[in-house]
């Protein structure tokens, strides 16, 4: 399994990040909390766990400074239903969040705001300006655009306002059981689901003060929260993308080597990897499909990937019109220049693995017959 594993780990990543990990956003409280149950650090990453400790004092500082600037304004504050843009990593999420973002009748959480959830009200307008230049200009695991003003995964900002999230395997490579429960939530002790709850909202209406709008918001991980999500809003509307699944677990191994590379505070350890990343998309798979049937008809769309990526233009209409969102029309020109400036973009590129071939063709026949993709040949 290590060596399956080491055919598919991205080569040594040290600088990719130019100096900014997820951890960046965290204040003193969480990240001793993380410490306390068990979170990984070594030696050979104090390039990454001196500057986190700085940025904990720095966050420890304005969270409250915001706290108290704000706290009226958010307990005041109502988020119009937003839409969630929801699939397993690798499914084609971000280019789903990218299309939809391009509307100006919706807002989303940008970069800087899911890295500093804790304070971006009051410090975004002049520092993001003056820490662009910690910023990388593309994403390490896809090559895709990114930038502080940018769509962001709010599961950042949860994971860094809680260390109630997925991402919380950054700091237990190779231990799911410190995480697991934080999929879905559904056997997470009560308090730590409330916790959650409550920030997600807080988030949801810091995003609405800054700009009064439907926001979309696009994680991976809400794929597994769908009762969760309409707890805190009923009323919200959900797109679901899905790819075929030998596309989808080859980039997720992939990327999970890459964000281990840039933001692992502890020794490299991909030992159980592959195995992590099956379970995890069985999950998804099997918890999505058990929990849609909570959506009211009419409030959620499904989507492929194949077929958004060969005609973007027809299937936005499609998801714009099964939604009831508003008139398609609008945000046309702007999707259309969008895609024209992606023809010069190119995806990874991977050779066809006959080990994780015969994985999909079996383990994940499920999902093949699903969504009715053809077996690996």
């Amino acid at each position: 399994m290590a060596e399956h594993v080491a055919s598919h780990a991205p080569k040594a990543a040290r600088n990719s990040q130019r100096g900014l990990v997820i951890w960046h956003g965290m204040r003193m409280g969480d990240f001793a909390k993380l410490v306390r149950v068990g979170a990984e650090l070594h030696w050979t990453q104090l390039h990454r766990i001196l500057p986190t400790l700085f940025m904990t004092v720095h966050n420890s500082v304005w969270a409250p400074i915001e706290k108290m600037r704000f706290r009226k304004q958010i307990e005041q504050t109502q988020v119009q239903p937003p839409v969630f843009v929801l699939g397993h990593w690798r499914s084609g999420t971000t280019y789903l969040h990218n299309l939809m973002t391009l509307d100006d009748r919706f807002t989303y959480p940008n970069l800087y705001e899911c890295i500093f959830a804790h304070h971006f009200l009051t410090t975004e307008k002049t520092m993001a300006g003056l820490t662009n230049f910690i910023v990388p200009k593309k994403r390490p695991m896809d090559n895709m655009q990114t930038g502080w003003k940018l769509p962001q995964e709010d599961e950042m900002a949860l994971l860094l306002t809680t260390t109630y999230s997925p991402y919380r395997n950054l700091a237990f490579q190779g231990h799911r059981e410190r995480y697991e429960d934080y999929f879905d939530f559904k056997n997470a002790d009560p308090k730590e689901r409330e916790e959650w709850k409550q920030a997600l909202m807080t988030f949801a209406k810091k995003l609405t003060i800054r700009n009064n709008k439907p926001i979309v918001f696009k994680s991976p991980g809400h794929t597994y929260r769908i009762e969760i999500l309409r707890e805190l809003f009923p009323d919200a509307k959900f797109v679901y993308i899905h790819r075929h699944p030998y596309d989808v677990i080859r980039s997720t191994i992939y990327l999970r080597g890459v964000m281990f590379q840039t933001n692992a505070l502890g020794r490299l350890n991909l030992e159980r990897n592959e195995e992590l990343i099956y379970e995890a998309y069985e999950q998804c798979i099997r918890t999505y499909e058990q929990d849609k049937q909570q959506i009211p008809e009419g409030n959620l769309t499904e989507i492929k990937y194949e077929d958004l990526e060969q005609n973007p233009i027809k299937h936005m209409r499609k998801v714009y019109e099964e939604l009831s969102l508003p008139v398609f029309d609008h945000v046309q020109p702007e999707i259309e220049k969008y895609v024209a400036g992606q023809k010069e973009y190119k995806k990874n590129e991977f050779a066809t693995d006959p080990v994780l071939a015969e994985v999909i063709n079996t383990r994940m026949k499920f999902a093949l017959e699903k969504y009715g993709y053809d077996p690996v040949t």
